[in-house]
């Protein structure tokens, strides 16, 4: 049963296939141990091994782990609908494209309500046996409706982050002078994230170090080019890391780049521990940042732009404080767990009547 003001008596399954690490594997992991706070019963699967199923337990969660393997896996698919018959639930939650293809279209003897959660601009063949179809901005929703969808089967709920604060990172732990402007970037070193345009930016702004939290295939390339660049001495590559409260209190600047960038959860997150934000205009970020007010906004794939918007807020502190507070302020206003999860449980009492 649901805490008071929740979904009384809501069965919810959740499925994810997932990666080993990513933001929505992080944000399943926030939504599902958050509504497990509020009460919810839910019964999860997951794809098996993945480091993130720990945090999962830990939230109280006891996850179901399945292979979801290949897109003809019929094993995982059978086991899907087992759990589906025994759990009984009244709403089925996928996440992303593997676990909303395997879901079953139906279960004999007992009937559910299918909605898949997308966090980018996928493929809408991977959701053909869904009710409803949730996009975590505001432009995925128009896109869903745009490829024909049912508009009063799409919907928009945002994602929320943790407002929790941390003592700030030790710069010497990553030999970085405690009074150098310090720039963080987080995300998957992928072409998308566009690290290489702060690389360049980074070129323009001699006083200024930079670290890069996160892991990918492009790693290599990046510090290549960050030797041909020279400046190599004042980047920091720090891996994939949970400490990002901590990180965020240690800098002066959020950068997100990217070149294509759905959500931009990292904006999010500097909101709500009052970092300033510098983003270049992708899909996400600029449908959340009023530039001027809650950051600043630079053209894509321009990194004279990102480099002087950058030192505009290294160089003005006023600035600098008052985007970070109007950013905390919409943050509050918006991506709050308690608001986030209020939406998610209407949007559940909505489609199980």
């Amino acid at each position: 049963m649901t805490k008071s003001g929740g979904t009384p008596g809501l069965r919810l399954m959740q499925a994810i296939a997932g990666g080993e690490r990513g933001g929505a594997e992080a944000f399943f992991v926030r939504l599902a141990t958050a509504l497990k706070r509020a009460g919810v019963e839910q019964h999860i699967l997951v794809r098996r091994g993945r480091p993130w199923i720990a945090d999962i337990r830990a939230g109280g969660l006891q996850p179901i782990e399945l292979p979801f393997g290949d897109w003809a896996d019929f094993s995982t698919r059978r086991a899907f609908g087992r759990e589906i018959s025994a759990f009984k639930p009244h709403v089925v939650l996928t996440w992303m494209n593997r676990a909303s293809h395997l879901c079953p279209n139906t279960v004999s003897g007992h009937d559910f309500v299918h909605a898949a959660r997308l966090g980018g601009y996928y493929n809408l063949k991977y959701y053909r046996s869904c009710d409803h179809l949730i996009g975590n901005t505001e432009g995925l929703e128009r896109y869903i409706k745009d490829q024909g969808w049912p508009a009063n089967r799409a919907h928009y709920i945002a994602n929320f982050v943790s407002a929790d604060r941390a003592p700030a990172s030790a710069r010497s732990e990553f030999s970085t002078p405690g009074d150098a402007p310090l720039i963080l970037a987080l995300g998957r070193l992928h072409s998308n994230k566009a690290f290489d345009l702060l690389l360049k930016a980074l070129v323009d702004l001699p006083q200024a170090f930079a670290w890069i939290a996160g892991e990918g295939p492009l790693k290599h390339e990046l510090q290549s080019l960050a030797q041909k660049l020279g400046v190599e001495e004042r980047l920091r590559f720090l891996g994939w890391r949970d400490d990002v409260a901590a990180l965020l209190a240690a800098a002066d600047v959020l950068v997100c780049p990217s070149r294509i960038e759905p959500l931009g959860n990292v904006v999010i997150e500097a909101w709500a521990h009052g970092t300033p934000v510098v983003a270049a205009a992708a899909a996400g970020p600029a449908s959340l940042i009023a530039s001027g007010e809650t950051g600043l906004l630079v053209p894509l794939e321009d990194a004279p732009a990102l480099a002087t918007s950058i030192r505009t807020l290294i160089d003005n502190p006023s600035l600098a404080a008052r985007l970070a507070e109007s950013g905390r302020n919409a943050y509050e206003e918006n991506f709050t767990e308690a608001a986030i999860v209020r939406r998610y449980l209407d949007f559940f009492e909505q489609v199980r009547a």
